[in-house]
């Protein structure tokens, strides 16, 4: 295994970011179920791990913005030789392009329906994994072409024309009319997400299906940005003192915290549609979630007994892959409760002999 040179921080949190999705939710979810915990108590745990319906934000919404963050983290780490010394030639396009490929491909077939081999139950855009493709390769484009100064203008350019989608067509936030969904419906039409087959040739959309992908592809660009922004932070030389760079994460995030919830009165907190105010709380959070880790674990070196979430955090890709495919599949004649607990074990062992023994799928 080669670790030299990483930061133990973002791959611990990475992991728990996945430890979270992968096998705290689902047994989470499972229990809930069977035991229908009410009371405050328990409204509270529901509500937290499970996406809000529309306006607002739990726990469970953090989940896919801080994989789009951490993803522009490595950015400044991975392509610093590029910024500084090295202009891209065909092997660094080559490589984007895989990495976007790739990516895209298992989207597919997580969510996109690809294994069904039916055309009409594809979906082409639909998955966290395709978010994190467009998000990446635009952002690791503009570091590599922009200097500092660049990015942030490009970034802000992106976040605006998300912006103005919405105002220039009246704010409208229905579920169903606003300029987002009605971009997917236009483009992706019966392969979007959500649609429902009445017959071989008749289709409906699902009106309960309310998440968009094309145009919040802007502000995904924008949450990996934000990311990008913090590996800059983390990778600052000089002498630009540990301590001080977790206080600057903390700092950017308080402000994109106070930022997104000030906005929130005019454009409400939406995961579903990405909006812009969702765009600036969760980035904030993502900071603050960063500066937390890193300087408990790279600047005070508080690993305690987490380091084994780094065999999650530093093979992501495999992990998340893996971890839906198995909790997708139907195991008839078993308790569910069993059936998911195994398969979150399965997942640990897998991921824990992969890590053993130096097996990283590099994207």
């Amino acid at each position: 295994m080669h670790t030299e040179g990483r930061l133990a921080s973002l791959d611990i949190l990475r992991g728990l970011d996945l430890w979270f999705l992968l096998m705290v939710g689902p047994l989470l979810h499972c229990v809930l179920g069977m035991t229908g915990t009410s009371g405050a108590a328990g409204s509270f745990i529901r509500y937290q791990m499970d996406h809000v319906v529309w306006s607002g934000f739990a726990a469970w919404d953090i989940i896919m913005p801080l994989f789009l963050f951490m993803s522009g983290i490595t950015i400044p780490f991975s392509l610093s030789r590029y910024d500084r010394t090295l202009r891209p030639g065909k092997d660094f396009y080559l490589k984007l392009l895989r990495r976007f490929c790739l990516l895209f491909f298992l989207g597919w077939i997580v969510q996109g329906n690809l294994l069904k081999f039916d055309i009409r139950q594809f979906h082409p855009f639909a998955n966290t994994l395709q978010a994190i493709a467009v998000g990446y390769v635009v952002s690791a484009l503009m570091f590599v072409h922009l200097g500092r100064r660049g990015r942030l203008i490009a970034t802000l350019a992106f976040f605006l024309a998300y912006l103005s989608a919405f105002v220039l067509t009246g704010m409208d936030l229905d579920p169903q009319s606003n300029v987002a969904m009605l971009i997917d419906k236009a483009v992706l039409g019966s392969h979007r997400d959500g649609v429902i087959w009445i017959s071989a040739h008749e289709w409906v959309f699902d009106e309960s299906y309310t998440y968009t992908w094309i145009l919040s592809s802007l502000n995904f660009v924008v949450t990996v940005m934000s990311g990008c922004f913090a590996g800059e932070i983390l990778t600052e030389g000089g002498r630009t003192p540990e301590r001080k760079k977790a206080v600057r994460l903390l700092a950017v995030g308080a402000v994109l915290v106070c930022l997104g919830l000030a906005m929130h009165p005019f454009f409400p907190i939406i995961k579903r549609i990405w909006s812009s105010s969702m765009t600036l709380y969760s980035a904030g959070v993502c900071y603050i979630l960063m500066a937390v880790c890193y300087y408990l674990i790279d600047v005070r070196g508080c690993r305690w007994s987490l380091a084994w979430l780094k065999c999650f955090g530093m093979n992501s890709i495999v992990a998340y892959f893996v971890g839906e495919m198995l909790l997708s599949v139907h195991v008839p004649r078993i308790p569910l409760l069993a059936s998911v607990a195994a398969k979150v074990v399965l997942l640990y062992v897998l991921m824990r002999i992969m890590y053993k023994y130096g097996c990283f799928l590099k994207v």
